[in-house]
């Protein structure tokens, strides 16, 4: 288990930067499997709750994350979403932008009376402030992302600012997608469910320049 000094009793909450994590694992080279995240992160402490936060491109019918974010709803996790939302830039080229800072910040905050342990996951140092402010709670908070890319993932202050830095290449082996995973892990989900490389690969490279 990742987490330091934790007991079976203690309760911890899971927040996730959606587009920052699958940043950070498509950087490292591997796809997530989001039961055994939440596995992993549940098996020695008690979970209360997950969050995955991510912005929508609402243009179309069909957006191609729909489906992930569809079965991450049946399978233990809180979804937050919202319209990314369009502008175009000075050279006259669409861009989508979807922050979800905000959102993070106050679940994180109004989460925090009810729990012992943060897990935040994503490298974003606009996060140290609020890293901080919920220590000061008396809730300890540990900061998944990696520093084996170049450049690094990790903002340098929000890594300082954690009580732990977890590098996700460290867990990667725990929290991989399994060649047959279409089957097996994600069994319960719903029948055009896809692995999530593919589902996001559209969104993620027309997001990859978004402005914060």
């Amino acid at each position: 288990m990742p987490l330091q000094n934790v007991h079976p009793t203690q309760r911890i909450g899971l927040f996730i930067d959606g587009s920052n994590l699958y940043a950070t694992a498509r950087a490292l080279g591997f796809d997530i499997d989001y039961k055994r995240l939440l596995k992993l992160f549940s098996s020695k402490a008690t979970l209360v709750r997950a969050f995955y936060y991510t912005a929508l491109l609402d243009e179309q019918e069909y957006s191609p994350i729909r489906p992930l974010v569809d079965r991450l709803d049946y399978n233990g996790y809180t979804l937050v979403t919202k319209p990314a939302k369009e502008f175009t830039d000075a050279s006259g080229r669409r861009r989508h932008k979807g922050n979800m800072d905000i959102e993070i910040a106050v679940d994180m905050m109004s989460m925090a009376p009810r729990l012992d342990h943060a897990v935040l996951i994503s490298g974003d140092g606009d996060f140290r402030r609020l890293v901080e402010s919920v220590q000061a709670l008396g809730v300890r908070v540990s900061v998944l992302s990696t520093l084996r890319t170049q450049p690094s993932m990790v903002a340098d202050e929000l890594r300082r600012q954690a009580d732990q830095f977890i590098d996700i290449a460290d867990i990667a082996p725990s929290i991989t997608r399994e060649a047959n995973s279409d089957a097996a892990p994600h069994s319960d989900a719903r029948p055009e469910a896809r692995p999530e490389s593919r589902m996001v690969a559209a969104v993620g490279e027309r997001m990859r320049q978004t402005v914060s």
